[in-house]
C-alpha cells in the first residue's frame, strides 16, 4: 500500500498547524513555505479537512487557518481517511461484491487483517503524540 501525496501533505499540513496551535490562524502561504509544498496544493487539501471540521478558517487581516480541535484530539487515521476517502490494501476488503472470489478467497482474510492493523495503528497516534515524539527524537540527537 502506498499513501497518496494528498495524505502525506495533508498530514504535514495538520502537523504544522499543531506545532503552531497556540499562535492563532496561520496563512496557508506560510505553511506552504515551511513545508515546501505548493500553496495551490494545500488550498485543495484543506477543503475536505474544513468540511470534516478538522480545520477552521478566518478571513481578514489576521485571517488564516487553524485546527478546530487541539492536536491531542485529532488522529493521523482520521486525516488519512478524509484525504484517501477510505484506506484499504485491496478493494475487496471494503467492497467484497466487487470480487467474484471474495467469499472463497483465502487471502482476503489476510488483506482485511492487515488493513485493520493499519487503521488501528493510525487511529492510535494523535498529532500531539507526533509533536512529543519529535521533541524526544531531537533531544536524543542533542539538538
Amino acid at each position: 500500500m502506498k499513501l497518496s501525496t494528498r495524505s502525506r501533505y495533508g498530514t504535514r499540513l495538520i502537523l504544522d498547524m499543531a506545532q503552531h496551535y497556540d499562535e492563532g490562524p496561520i496563512q496557508i502561504g506560510l505553511i506552504a513555505k515551511r513545508q515546501n509544498i505548493p500553496v495551490k496544493y494545500l488550498e485543495q487539501i484543506i477543503i475536505p479537512l474544513k468540511k470534516a471540521q478538522f480545520v477552521k478558517s478566518f478571513r481578514g487581516y489576521r485571517g488564516g487557518h487553524m485546527l478546530a480541535k487541539p492536536p491531542g484530539e485529532i488522529t493521523v487515521g482520521e486525516i488519512v481517511r478524509v484525504l484517501e476517502k477510505g484506506l484499504r490494501l485491496t478493494t475487496c476488503v471494503e467492497n467484497p461484491e466487487l470480487c467474484e472470489r471474495s467469499e472463497t478467497c483465502l487471502t482476503r482474510f489476510l488483506w482485511k487483517e492487515a488493513t485493520d492493523a493499519i487503521h488501528e495503528r493510525l487511529n492510535a497516534i494523535t498529532f500531539a503524540d507526533l509533536l512529543k515524539k519529535g521533541v524526544t527524537d531531537l533531544e536524543a540527537q542533542g539538538c
